[in-house]
């Protein structure tokens, strides 16, 4: 498996939509967190909806049985994440990921460094949608995320061959998923 560089996630996007809609040069230094495209990778914006999550109702989380009610919808140009606590969001762009790629997301320097974790899974051969977003505020104060700006940059790994099962021949659980997607079994 090889990194695939810029000339490659714009191929790839041009000709099979693998990324929608596409920045083609890496946007904001100086005035947003930076976005679009980079040198090995594509640098993904937040939308502008969340779940916030609250602990008043429940004294547990469970992946098996996640309660809706322990989020509360946001929609805005800017959202707070409490102290000690996360969000879920979505990326803004929509991705198609070709069946000999597997691609990983990591957050961007900007938010690690004020103490905010963005985890992502590995996006499968076959997968497409938009990404759901887990936004860590690990600090003891409240933590600021700027929607529409970039958030983590995802690294595509292509194989020298298509993968057998594809996560769209498994039928995936997230596949196609539109809105901020919670915990499925």
């Amino acid at each position: 498996m090889s990194l695939k560089s810029d000339k490659w996630i714009r191929r790839q996007s041009e000709q099979h939509q693998m990324i929608t809609p596409f920045v083609d040069r890496n946007v904001g230094k100086g005035e947003a967190v930076s976005y679009g495209l980079s040198s090995y990778g594509y640098d993904l914006r937040v939308s502008d909806e969340y779940k916030i999550f609250h602990n008043a109702l429940n004294p547990i989380i469970d992946p098996k049985k996640i309660d809706e009610d322990s989020f509360i919808d946001f929609k805005g140009d800017v959202c707070i994440i409490p102290p000690n606590s996360f969000a879920l969001a979505r990326s803004v762009e929509y991705f198609k990921i070709p069946d000999n790629v597997l691609a990983v997301c990591v957050g961007k320097s900007t938010y690690a460094r004020c103490g905010i974790i963005t985890n992502v899974t590995p996006f499968e051969p076959g997968w497409e949608g938009y990404v759901t977003l887990e936004i860590s505020n690990t600090t003891p104060l409240p933590a600021k995320i700027y929607s529409n700006e970039g958030l983590c940059q995802v690294l595509f790994f292509e194989s020298d061959e298509a993968c057998e099962v594809s996560y769209r021949l498994k039928q995936g659980k997230y596949q196609n998923q539109v809105g901020i997607t919670l915990p499925k079994v």
